[in-house]
Parts: structure tokens; C-alpha cells; sequence
């Protein structure tokens, strides 16, 4: 795919086919490499943002209703939602494909798939590695899918660094243990980012904490990645972020070679482009 998107003819393998973003939740970076993705491959593209406010959902309607009328008129949706678990809902009333892409505090499994992707460009191998998991780990759905996925690979070792109000759920700690992954939480960034291979560093997520603002502003700031914490990294060692980000990576480390996130957001596409050839076309 990454030949296809930079072949200046473009790919006409998906012409024909509707995709429908249908998003719950605001996003730009998900939303829009998306389309980018089905309109680079010759397909099109009907497109809801804030469907929560501006779509029949603000009337009462259900998910389910609403996937049955959207089906309709596309052959494959991509959601995002608030709700955890609302993807696999509408993968049970749909008889299209439904893309998960991101339901609530929940997972968020393409960025899972960019973000393995990423890992193995960047370091150049999947297994055997050290990731540092930072930031808000009971929020973040990124960190939860990633942690899911590495799971896969052989000798792992994950770190969990994150305020004790954001600490990594127990579901995700269990799953990694039954499936023999060594994990360990930690305060110590500092040590952590000198021995791992890639740092994954997340915001705290305001629009989690609801009302309990003195929270956000105990978790906000404890972590982040500065020339101090770059400076205890291998060389070899990268930075990501499933952005957007806030202040927890400081704008000078963007001009380090180790700081791998743009070119990660980039790797989206090509990781969506791949889903939605595999999903409309088969292999």
C-alpha cells in the first residue's frame, strides 16, 4: 500500500465502493485517514462527524436502527463511538463490515494494527522487544488494544507507567499474565525509557474525568517526554504517540530522529488502505 499510495496513477481497485464514517466521537487524524485510504484507492466516501449531536441518535434512535438504515447505502462502515462494546453491537446487526474505530474507553484496534506496524519499521522486529506503556492507561484505548496485540508476539515486556488514577485496568494485566507476557508497573520513567525500545506515550484524557477535574489536574503533567528523558534512551529507541498530543511530549523533541510519531499517524493509512481492500476484495 505504500507503493500504491505513492504511485502518481492512482489505484482504482475499490471504484464502485461506498464506505460510511459514521463517528459518535470527535476525530480528525482516524476520520480522515480513513477516507484518505478508501478515496486512494479509487472508492468513495459518505461521511457523518458528531453524528452523537447532528444525526437521528440525537432523536432517540438506536445503534442498531441506525446501522441497519446506513447499511443501505454503503458496503462497509468504519465507527467510532462513546460507548465500550458498541462496535461489536453493530458488527451483529450489520450484514456489511463494520470497522471498529475506537468505542469508548474500550479498544481501538486499527491503531493497534499501525502502531505493531510502526514497532517493527522503526525497530525492526516484534519480538523480543521492551515497551514503555505512559500516560493514561485506563482511558486510553490505544494502550489497551497495543498492550492486546503484543501479546501475540514472543518474549515481551511491557511497562505500565502512569498516575495512580490512570493506572492500566486489571483486564488487560490478566489477559497479558494468561498469556505468559511480563508486565510490571512502575513510577520511574526515567528508568524505564533507558531500557525499553519504544516509548508510547499517551495524554490524560479530560473527557474521561467528567466532573472530577482536581483528578485531571493530579494526573496531567506527571509524565512527559523532554531532552531529559530522550537523552536516557538507546539509540535505537523510538518515541510514539497516537496523538493528538497536549504538552506530555515537548515540541523539541519532534526534531529528534527517535521521535517516530508522525511518521506513525502516517503508517495509518496505509494500515487502513490494507483493511479495506482485505475486507471489500479478500486477499
Amino acid at each position: 500500500m505504500e507503493r500504491v499510495e505513492k504511485n502518481p496513477l492512482r489505484s482504482q481497485i475499490l471504484k464502485g465502493y461506498l464506505m460510511a464514517t459514521l463517528f459518535y466521537e470527535p476525530s480528525t487524524r482516524t476520520r480522515l485517514s480513513f477516507e484518505s485510504a478508501m478515496k486512494r484507492l479509487g472508492g468513495e466516501v459518505l461521511t457523518t462527524e458528531n453524528a452523537r449531536e447532528f444525526s437521528s441518535a440525537a432523536k432517540g434512535e438506536t445503534l442498531e436502527d441506525t446501522i441497519r438504515t446506513v447499511e443501505g447505502y454503503s458496503d462497509i462502515i468504519v465507527m467510532r463511538h462513546f460507548e465500550s462494546g458498541a462496535a461489536m453491537r453493530a458488527a451483529n446487526t450489520a450484514g456489511i463490515p463494520i470497522i471498529n474505530a475506537g468505542d469508548g474507553p474500550g479498544q481501538h484496534p486499527t491503531q493497534a494494527l499501525l502502531d505493531v506496524y510502526t514497532i517493527e519499521r522503526e525497530v525492526g522486529k516484534l519480538d523480543d522487544i521492551k515497551v514503555a506503556l505512559v500516560g493514561d492507561l485506563a482511558n486510553g484505548r490505544t494502550v489497551r488494544s497495543l498492550a492486546y496485540l503484543l501479546a501475540k508476539y514472543q518474549d515481551v515486556k511491557i511497562y505500565f507507567v502512569a498516575p495512580d488514577v490512570v493506572k492500566m485496568k486489571d483486564d488487560i494485566k490478566d489477559y497479558l499474565t494468561s498469556k505468559g507476557v511480563k508486565w510490571e508497573e512502575t513510577s520511574d520513567l526515567m528508568e524505564v525509557a533507558s531500557k525499553c525500545d519504544i516509548v508510547y506515550q499517551t495524554r490524560i484524557q479530560r473527557e474521561r474525568f467528567g466532573e472530577r477535574i482536581d483528578l485531571y489536574e493530579e494526573a496531567r503533567g506527571k509524565y512527559i517526554v523532554d531532552k531529559a528523558v530522550l537523552d536516557m534512551m538507546q539509540k535505537h529507541a523510538v518515541v510514539m504517540h497516537p496523538l493528538p498530543r497536549l504538552d506530555e511530549i515537548t515540541v523539541e523533541v519532534d526534531a529528534d530522529p527517535r521521535a517516530a510519531y508522525f511518521r506513525q499517524a502516517k503508517n495509518g493509512l496505509y494500515i487502513r488502505m490494507a483493511l479495506l481492500k482485505l475486507l471489500l476484495l479478500g486477499w
